[in-house]
């Protein structure tokens, strides 16, 4: 991962979580300075992002994250466990992994490599580059990077990997909104309302516009043979 990815792949995350284009501060610029130089991984710095917006979602306010500052805090407590992780106890056992992961580490691992591959697979395939084969290889890049730590880690943390997967899941989600066709986008989307269409009466608004939601992507990722990175899909 080089410096200029660094920044932009951070910058990315926060203006996509944010769901407002904002650009940052020059303070936020320096805040991103200070954590590539305290060797902060990115990884740890986007599961940061998205657990600092997932706290503030969960807690509707009036007033936007209008800075990455807002996310400095929690990255940093994740660096902390991280780094705690790394030295913790290393003679681990199978038996041991197997009662503090919902599955073995090996699984997992296979898992990653699996999704990595698969990827890297349809970038392969797609044979062009554009804005969504590009979103395709940083989220191999990142899933790699995930794998590596997960795999040298003393202690693996499953909730945190699941975490940041969903985040990696979130930014292809969005790639492939803008990858598609919008006529084709239209026709899938009359297709889902009609698939819901006996349901919608004993639905909560929230309700059936995520499960429209996910069905539309469930669609997308289909089209595209996009693998799922979750931990629930293993």
């Amino acid at each position: 991962m080089n410096y200029f990815n660094y920044f932009t792949e951070i910058e990315d995350a926060f203006v996509r979580r944010r769901a407002k284009h904002l650009l940052l501060s020059p303070m936020d610029w320096a805040l991103i300075e200070s954590w590539k130089e305290m060797d902060v991984p990115l990884h740890v710095v986007l599961r940061g992002i998205e657990k600092a917006f997932d706290s503030w979602e969960s807690k509707p306010r009036k007033r936007t994250i209008k800075s990455l500052l807002y996310c400095q805090e929690e990255v940093e407590a994740q660096f902390a466990e991280w780094r705690e992780a790394r030295v913790g106890a290393a003679g681990e056992t199978e038996d041991g992994e197997k009662a503090a992961l919902p599955f073995s580490r090996k699984a997992i691992v296979e898992h990653l490599q699996r999704g990595r591959e698969s990827l890297l697979g349809i970038v392969s395939q797609r044979g062009t580059e554009d804005d969504f084969t590009e979103t395709l290889t940083r989220a191999a890049a990142l899933v790699g990077d995930l794998e590596r730590d997960f795999t040298e880690s003393a202690a693996p943390n499953a909730q945190k990997l699941e975490q940041s997967l969903s985040g990696v899941e979130r930014m292809i989600s969005d790639g492939i909104r803008s990858a598609v066709d919008p006529t084709q986008l239209e026709t899938i989307e009359r297709e889902v309302k009609e698939q819901l269409k006996p349901y919608r009466k004993q639905m909560d608004a929230s309700v059936y516009t995520q499960t429209m939601d996910n069905l539309l992507l469930k669609r997308l990722r289909d089209q595209f043979g996009i693998p799922r990175l979750s931990l629930f899909y293993l």
